[in-house]
């Protein structure tokens, strides 16, 4: 899931909740959260409407997204500590055992 997504679910800037991770940087190895290239970013922002890509012009992000796997949102939890995002690490993770479930 990407950081921004994640961030409202959470309720969070996105900043906000990117500054989080990074004071806990340890918790996040690369198979738990990794950057998107440039292309890659492209090609799913191709797929979706959304304002410019990495421009400071109406909104767009300044930097490229970060993306986290399951276990990377599972380490969410124990990082960011409000009721909203224990109860929203909850569904997530209950939608990625749904989907693994689905796809075996």
């Amino acid at each position: 899931m990407i950081d921004e997504d994640l961030a409202k679910l959470y309720q969070v800037e996105t900043r906000v909740f990117n500054q989080a991770v990074k004071r806990n940087i340890k918790r996040f190895p690369k198979n738990f959260r990794f950057q998107l290239t440039e292309d890659e970013y492209k090609n799913l922002t191709s797929q979706f409407v959304t304002s410019s890509i990495l421009s400071n012009k109406h909104g767009g992000r300044r930097h490229l997204p970060y993306v986290f796997t399951e276990q990377g949102v599972s380490m969410l939890s124990a990082i960011l500590k409000s009721d909203i995002a224990v109860d929203i690490s909850i569904k997530i993770i209950r939608e990625f055992i749904s989907m693994r479930k689905l796809i075996t």
